[in-house]
């Protein structure tokens, strides 16, 4: 819908001008002022509120002084700008004209003043104008010193060359990133001795030169023949320089938001070195929940130091404040698991508000598993990802499962059908993924057996090797009982994780539900004897159906050989090393996850209508809301706000319906009338463990998956990822340019004095 100004006697709209339309402000007394100087009398019965909702002005009601240009893209006014410019009388010249604005009569004194008001302002100009004269007269020389410290100096047809020069290198960058195109080419022992071969940086900037570009033409042939054209340190310097660019564009957006929250995803290889992805939630302008990945961390095996970098670079580098962190969201593998809860309590020492959570994306089962500090843990982890990932290289393969799934289920063809169809997904990440992998069991070895076998010649040998390992690797007795118990400890946790990834009302009322769930597992713990005694004869009869011995793990063997005393079985070795330490693991990592705070937050969802109707709107979200109170705009007011809100939504009409989200309570109409509900609504949306209700919004991380599946390990780049993942944001080329001569080159310099000497070819 487009914006029409509000201004008298202007007729521009926002699709039909390429000027800026700025909203009136909602500070009251700037917003009267902006009132009375558009004399617009049907302006003059709105509210603050109402006029920044659906008033606008376009720029030509401002000075130029008021307005501020921070990118071809991005025009905003001064805290203090006031429209002074209007057309308060072309209107008089057609009197029988008629206007949707109403246009405030002048009276005759107002008439004088305001003719006053112009006379006294050019006669100010004037007199300034005439002092300038004078004084530049008397000091010449000192004008021109102050000059060049306040006006930029006109460039010189060698400083314009050059500009365009980089930005045509920059473009390039920009485009590389987006269609996701490493830098290097061919490998070197790919290419034949003797002959040189561009990397494609080079090859692109060869293929603009030889379609016509005259800036780059210009200075390859002014270039020395035994340079690189622009060097790999060159390189490097511009892909920062883009990076920061782009990244800046997404923190502008969460500083405006206030509050955000942290999540970190599962450590990757960039390029030989290991690096977290680092990830933000903020809720937008337009009251959108959003998850945008910024940048990767370089990963320090040691935990401390590790905190360190990682506060540095969200403060210092990345320019966020802390303070307006309220939480925090780890998704790594076992073997990082404790170094990442290191940096979170850390993080929790200096900002208590930045609460440590599970992170929606990841099902809480799933999440516990990877967490537990048991070797054979991560180890049976890492084996069902591989065994997944291999059925899904291709269709046949999946094919061959499917048929396997039918020949077992012959007597049970609806179950059958439902496993196929989880088959065809991705199943190790749902809340239920230990159950389905003990009941798959059997088929998938018996897959894996046929795939294979010496006598299937449908596979070729790199599939048929691959397949012999996983067999291998599923038919152990050890992966086996690590299965079962895994199964059976996170039954108790199921159905609650599950609730926690449903709708907001399920999430309430799952918080409430934690202390069964704590008692459930502590019960366990306290007759771990007899639970690991039924938990271990499951896996003996699941090992004896697929004909699978029963044994030992060999380390634990070889540690213990010739060692006569030692009667340790194998129920009770893998009751010490596995069911115990599971449990008082998980148990633990329950309390931490849902610490008090944690819970706190939860219970304040009780400020969404749908949840308040559950409860008969007999809700007391203040009790629980303290720990927001330095967040609320007006928390005096708290109190008085929350019971409109619980009776706004009581006595609604008959045909209205309760939001049943955050999302949807956000987006109501009216929702700024409750300034401490919006803020508080907008602090419990950004928890990691909310999930994001529009699957648009969540383009970060699926964007850096489709990036980390699509690119090899050695070619992936910190900074082209960022790039790529955000293809469709707008860039200022000129900003990146003028940043890189600032950093990197002074006024005399060339680009090319960063390059690197190669030998003659």
């Amino acid at each position: 819908m487009p914006n029409f100004c509000a201004a008298p006697n202007c007729t521009r709209k926002s699709t039909q001008s390429d000027l800026a339309f700025f909203r009136f402000p909602r500070d009251p007394a700037r917003c009267q002022k902006w009132e009375e100087n558009c004399r617009r009398a049907d302006l003059e019965d709105e509210t603050p509120d109402q006029l920044n909702k659906h008033s606008r002005l376009c720029a030509k009601h401002f000075e130029t002084s008021m307005i501020c240009r921070t990118s071809p893209y991005r025009t905003v006014l001064r805290d203090n700008a006031i429209p002074t410019i209007f057309d308060l009388t072309s209107h008089l010249n057609n009197p029988h004209s008629r206007h949707r604005k109403r246009i405030k009569e002048l009276s005759e004194d107002e008439i004088r003043t305001l003719k006053q008001k112009k006379i006294d302002e050019t006669s100010e100009q004037e007199q300034k104008h005439k002092e300038t004269n004078n004084s530049n007269a008397q000091n010449p020389s000192e004008e021109e010193g102050e000059g060049q410290d306040e006006d930029i100096l006109p460039l010189t047809l060698e400083e314009k060359e050059n500009k365009e020069y980089l930005k045509s290198l920059f473009e390039i960058l920009i485009l590389m990133g987006k269609q996701n195109i490493p830098l290097d080419g061919h490998e070197a022992d790919e290419i034949p001795e003797g002959l040189f071969t561009p990397d494609n940086f080079q090859a692109l900037l060869e293929c603009r030169i030889n379609s016509g570009e005259e800036v780059l033409r210009k200075r390859f042939e002014t270039t020395a023949v035994n340079t690189l054209f622009c060097s790999k340190t060159q390189q490097r310097q511009m892909l920062e320089i883009c990076e920061s660019c782009i990244r800046e564009e997404t923190l502008r957006e969460v500083r405006n938001s206030h509050f955000f929250s942290i999540i970190t995803d599962d450590v990757v290889d960039i390029a030989g070195e290991e690096h977290l992805p680092v990830l933000v939630r903020f809720v937008d302008e337009s009251h959108n929940l959003r998850e945008e990945f910024i940048g990767f961390l370089p990963y320090e095996a040691d935990a401390e130091i590790l905190a360190v970098k990682f506060h540095t670079m969200i403060t210092e580098k990345w320019g966020l404040n802390m303070e307006y962190c309220h939480g925090q969201a780890y998704i790594v593998s076992s073997g990082f698991s404790s170094k990442m809860k290191v940096v979170a309590s850390r993080l929790l020492e200096k900002y208590p508000q930045a609460i440590y959570t599970l992170c929606s994306s990841c099902a809480l089962n799933t999440w516990l598993a990877k967490s537990v500090p048991v070797m054979g843990v991560s180890v049976a982890l890492g084996t069902i990802e591989e065994v997944c990932s291999f059925f899904h290289r291709s269709p046949q393969l999946l094919l061959e499962l499917d048929n396997v799934i039918s020949v077992l289920f012959q007597n049970s063809k609806e179950r059958g059908k439902e496993l196929k169809e989880i088959c065809h997904s991705h199943w190790t990440g749902r809340h239920d993924a230990f159950e389905i992998l003990v009941e798959l069991l059997q088929a998938l070895v018996l897959c894996l057996d046929g795939i294979n076998s010496g006598t299937n010649v449908r596979w070729n040998n790199c599939i048929a090797g691959r397949a012999f390992v996983l067999c291998s690797a599923v038919t152990d007795f050890d992966f086996i009982v690590t299965i079962v118990v895994l199964k059976n400890v996170l039954s108790f946790t199921r159905a609650f994780g599950k609730n926690l990834h449903g709708q907001t009302s399920d999430v309430f009322f799952a918080a409430g539900s934690l202390t069964a769930v704590l008692h459930s597992l502590n019960e366990v713990m306290e007759n771990i004897e007899v639970y690991h005694e039924f938990w271990f004869e499951e896996a003996t009869n699941l090992a004896t159906k697929l004909d699978i011995q029963m044994k030992l793990p060999g380390k634990f063997r070889r540690a213990h050989q010739g060692n006569l005393e030692s009667q340790l079985t194998s129920e009770s070795y893998y009751k010490e090393t596995l069911s115990v330490p599971t449990v008082e693991h998980i148990i633990q990592e329950l309390k931490d996850i849902f610490s008090e705070q944690h819970l706190k937050a939860l219970k304040c969802l009780s400020l969404v209508p749908s949840v308040m109707g559950q409860l008969k709107f007999n809700t007391s979200e203040e009790h629980h809301a303290d720990m927001y109170r330095s967040d609320l705009p007006n928390p005096d007011m708290l109190s008085a706000e929350l019971h409109c809100w619980r009776i706004k939504w009581k006595h609604r009409g008959k045909d209205i319906e309760l939001p049943s989200t955050i999302y949807e309570a956000l987006h109501l109409p009216d929702i700024k009338f409750f300034p401490n509900v919006y803020a508080l609504l907008k602090v419990l949306c950004i928890l990691p463990v909310m999930k994001v209700e529009n699957e648009r919004y969540e383009n970060g991380r699926k964007r850096l998956k489709a990036y980390l599946r699509n690119t090899s390990t050695d070619q992936r780049s910190s900074n082209l990822a960022l790039l790529n993942k955000n293809f469709d944001i707008k860039h200022d080329l000129n900003l990146m340019v003028d940043t890189y001569i600032k950093l990197y080159t002074s006024k005399s310099e060339l680009p090319t004095d960063n390059s690197e000497t190669v030998e003659n070819t």
